[in-house]
């Protein structure tokens, strides 16, 4: 289940800004440094983490039928986005080997990536593992007017993925009926 958390906080790391538009916590170097807690944040880094996060939005986006939101227009077509997550996820080829300590053998994997590539490969890892699993029979777009979030369905009367989000809609539909 742990896959399941790192690929979902991993895609709303775009969220909605409360106004109609988009807030993006990987935006700047700071964002980055803040969500990943590292101390000296990279920009070829970030701008590889926003393209997979955007790939990852879009294969999240067809595994559910997400109808037309307001990050629709940044996501990368099916395959661009399948091309963009299986390549991070193999920027860490890792190769087993064999050491022998105290007369006894022992395997240890062992690889060249930097810790990019392996933050990349960690998080397409766990988009591919989620996407794969059964726990995608769960992902739900949020239907929320101006929510752009995925969440896992954890009970059957489950419809959003916040209480805040399930309020705006009742109101939405409350001031639709009451000012047509």
């Amino acid at each position: 289940m742990a896959e399941v958390n790192t690929a979902l906080e991993f895609a709303a790391t775009v969220h909605g800004d409360g106004r109609g538009g988009l807030s993006d916590e990987l935006a700047t170097p700071g964002g980055l440094a803040r969500w990943t807690g590292s101390t000296a944040p990279d920009e070829a880094l970030r701008r590889r983490l926003v393209e997979l996060r955007w790939a990852v939005r879009a294969l999240f986006a067809h595994a559910t039928r997400a109808q037309q939101r307001l990050d629709t227009p940044r996501l990368p077509d099916l395959d661009t986005a399948l091309r963009l997550v299986n390549e991070a996820a193999a920027r860490v080829p890792s190769a087993v080997q064999l050491d022998w300590h105290d007369g006894e053998p022992r395997v240890r994997r062992i690889d060249s990536a930097d810790e990019g590539d392996r933050l990349l490969a960690s998080l397409a890892t766990a988009a591919i593992e989620f996407l794969a699993s059964g726990e995608r029979s769960g992902l739900r777009a949020c239907p929320a007017p101006r929510c752009v979030r995925y969440f896992v369905k954890a009970h059957p009367q489950q419809q959003w993925c916040k209480p805040s989000c399930g309020n705006r809609a009742r109101v939405s539909r409350h001031y639709h009926r009451t000012h047509p």
